[in-house]
């Protein structure tokens, strides 16, 4: 049997997130694995394994930690202006690991910060609103797809290696065949990084919603 000193030296599901956090953003999300977590941790890969129950409890865990810096933001503003507090501070968050957002991609994310600091009231407020409930649904999910496609291909954190790359690419393409793309460098290079087209489109899918739904309100 285990003694009580060996069951409180076993890391907590924060510090495992903490760590893996530090794999994926330093090393890239190919790199994150139970094993190196637990290297990282200074314990074994099944003790990382038993804490998190299967690679997509980790990833969970590392994603609502990041939830946990949302803000809880209250029914006592409009709709419009809370529904655009929370997906700012939701892009703000995922801009920071777009490592963690790669490997999302094709799984669920249930984590309790995040569903009480966005799904649960964005949906609450929404129906108090006067919107329908499937209505709600259907205007958080594409609130939800417009800010992971805004973060999921573009690396936010050097914006300098994102033109360069990008400039690489379009330099490569015979300029006959793609003359908007080749004649146009100077407007499509900054666009692929400028958070205005984010936050531009956000304000314009509240407000086409807030129209549609909710009678302009």
């Amino acid at each position: 049997m285990r003694s009580n000193r060996d069951r409180a030296d076993q890391p907590t599901l924060e510090a495992i997130a903490v760590a893996a956090l530090s794999v994926v953003d330093d090393e890239g999300p190919e790199a994150l694995s139970f094993r190196r977590v637990a290297q990282l941790l200074g314990v074994s890969h099944a003790t990382v394994f038993r804490r998190c129950g299967d690679f997509d409890g980790l990833v969970n865990a590392c994603a609502d930690r990041l939830a946990a810096r949302m803000p809880l933001v209250g029914q006592d503003l409009d709709w419009a202006t809370a529904t655009e507090a929370r997906f700012s501070a939701f892009y703000e968050v995922l801009i920071e690991h777009p490592g963690l957002v790669a490997l999302r991609s094709g799984r669920a994310w249930w984590g309790p910060h995040l569903l009480s600091r966005l799904v649960e009231p964005q949906l609450a407020h929404s129906v108090a609103a006067g919107m329908t409930p499937d209505a709600a649904i259907r205007v958080y999910r594409r609130l939800y797809l417009l800010t992971l496609g805004a973060v999921a291909f573009v690396d936010h954190r050097d914006v300098k290696k994102v033109r360069s790359a990008a400039r690489t690419a379009l330099a490569a393409l015979d300029p006959e065949d793609f003359p908007a793309l080749t004649g146009n460098l100077a407007v499509v290079l900054p666009a692929l990084t400028d958070h205005e087209v984010y936050h531009g489109a956000l304000r314009q899918l509240i407000d086409a919603s807030a129209s549609a739904c909710l009678g302009g309100r």
